[in-house]
């Protein structure tokens, strides 16, 4: 601990710091953080909240997820590397937190900052100093669980760093991608699913690898990771940016209101994220609720209740938590200590545009810049061509199997049936696995935009469709398809 000069006005205090360092050595200690941002000694203007020690914060840990790859999926590694900046300028140890993101933005060809990425149009560079713990081929959903169960060895490649956790620290989960009923998306297939997920919080709840922990979910139709299988026993709560059946979205897109700066042609950041996250930017943490955070952030995504361009901010797991301060999980800026506790600052309407848009905005985008009469031009045209082609191709397929399976009449509505608030999408999640492999066998990879049709194999499973039915409709389906490079040998299966 770097050895301070105090003068005559500090005597006191220093006398203080003395006594107390003195009563932490005998009784064991003295092993006690001393990073002035961590718990442990601190600064007059950094006092706890009444009734709140040293020993109950114990450890925070954070696990910071960018489910995707490719720059027009900029938006999601922006709010992975913005929230890693704000976790530690609120103290957050680096070694206490995990950071999976592919990294293949800062450095792209397209990107017009080499080395820089922004999460708001007049933002500073957040890509600096994150840590490059899982990337490429490492970011999967078995790391994923590896990490959160601190389980060493079953780490693939990466840093393998984990949150090696107990009964007494608190864990902070973020999640930026691309989603559909029931799964979150991975760069690297296959996707997350909703009930492995839950398993996995279980188990790291019955190990006593936490004491508390808060998980916020940007994703399309996140709210159905949670739907009826959350439990509300495992000191857990969590937020999401959408319900279990509408997109959530991107912002900070080209020709939008903030712009980002010309020179970019893909969106900046997502609704709910750059919500969660400015909030947290503008507001004394150690003051502010989770669920006054929760409800500016349910307001702002929601476009100030107006919906148009915005989703329904979801709330699942233990509700108790909401009374504690966000500092417990985020960290404390002591820049911020005299800001108010909730400003409502952000008031005014966002431009958005919807997540499995996005990239078509950003391939237009790429088309109007290209030079006229091009090879580029020509190019990124067939890209565009092909890439509506083949959603086309899914939307189709899927409507015709339901034809195949449940005849004309009873197929749209059997298909898009939604169950009742608080019923998980499907009972049986290896059905749904199967009904996705065997799909993506004959008619191709779902790609990003076709996980919006998961409710629909969901659905399939809960109407008691053998897999051989699927095989059958689905053979008829996409008989003689070339899938090319939408081919799961190429993309991979989802499931």
């Amino acid at each position: 601990m770097e050895t301070h000069k105090f003068t005559t006005f500090f005597f006191n205090y220093a006398l203080f710091l003395v006594v107390t360092l003195f009563s932490l050595y005998i009784g064991g200690c003295l092993a006690s953080r001393f990073n002035r941002f961590e718990s442990g000694i601190l600064m007059p203007s950094e006092e706890l909240e009444p009734g709140v020690d040293d020993d109950q914060l114990g450890t925070r840990w954070a696990v910071l997820v960018a489910g995707s790859m490719g720059y027009g999926n900029y938006r999601h590694q922006a709010d992975v590397c913005h929230a890693y900046q704000l976790l530690r300028k609120g103290g957050i140890k680096e070694e206490n937190i995990v950071v999976f993101m592919y990294d293949d933005i800062a450095n792209n060809e397209l990107n017009p900052r080499p080395g820089v990425i922004i999460n708001h149009p007049q933002g500073d560079d957040v890509y600096a100093g994150v840590p490059k713990d899982y990337t490429g081929e490492n970011v999967t959903t078995k790391n994923l669980y590896a990490v959160l169960l601190g389980d060493k060895n079953a780490v693939k490649g990466g840093s393998g760093k984990v949150v090696d956790s107990n009964a007494n620290d608190r864990i902070f989960l973020y999640y930026s991608d691309h989603g559909g009923p029931g799964v979150l998306g991975m760069p690297n297939l296959p996707f997350l699913y909703a009930m492995d997920f839950i398993e996995v919080l279980k188990k790291k709840h019955a190990a006593g690898g936490y004491k508390e922990m808060i998980i916020y979910v940007e994703a399309c139709e996140s709210g159905s990771i949670f739907e009826g299988i959350m439990p509300t026993d495992i000191n857990t709560y969590v937020t999401t940016a959408s319900n279990a059946q509408e997109s959530s979205w991107g912002t900070y897109c080209p020709g939008m209101e903030p712009p980002p700066p010309p020179e970019f042609i893909t969106c900046l950041g997502d609704l709910y994220s750059v919500a969660w996250m400015e909030d947290s930017e503008s507001h004394n943490l150690k003051k502010e609720t989770i669920k006054q955070q929760y409800k500016t952030v349910k307001a702002r995504t929601s476009n100030f209740n107006t919906y148009a361009g915005g989703s329904h901010v979801m709330e699942y797991g233990n509700a108790s938590l909401k009374a504690e301060k966000v500092y417990l999980y985020q960290g404390f800026d002591p820049a911020t200590v005299n800001f108010p506790p909730d400003n409502g600052h952000i008031a005014a309407p966002m431009d958005v545009v919807n997540q499995r848009d996005a990239e078509m905005l950003f391939l237009w985008q790429m088309y109007e810049r290209s030079e006229d009469g091009s090879e580029k031009k020509t190019k990124i045209l067939r890209q565009i061509t092909d890439t509506i082609r083949h959603r086309r191709h899914l939307d189709s397929s899927i409507e015709l199997i339901g034809t195949l399976l449940f005849g004309p009449k009873k197929s749209s509505s059997v298909l898009q049936s939604v169950r009742k608030p608080g019923l998980p999408l499907v009972d049986d999640w290896n059905c749904l696995k199967s009904m996705v492999r065997v799909f993506e066998t004959h008619c191709g990879s779902l790609t990003q935009y076709g996980m919006k049709h998961m409710r629909a194999f969901a659905n399939i499973c809960n109407s008691g469709v053998s897999q051989a039915s699927m095989e059958e409709a689905s053979t008829a389906a996409c008989s003689g398809l070339n899938a090319g490079l939408w081919h799961p040998s190429n993309q991979g299966y989802s499931a």
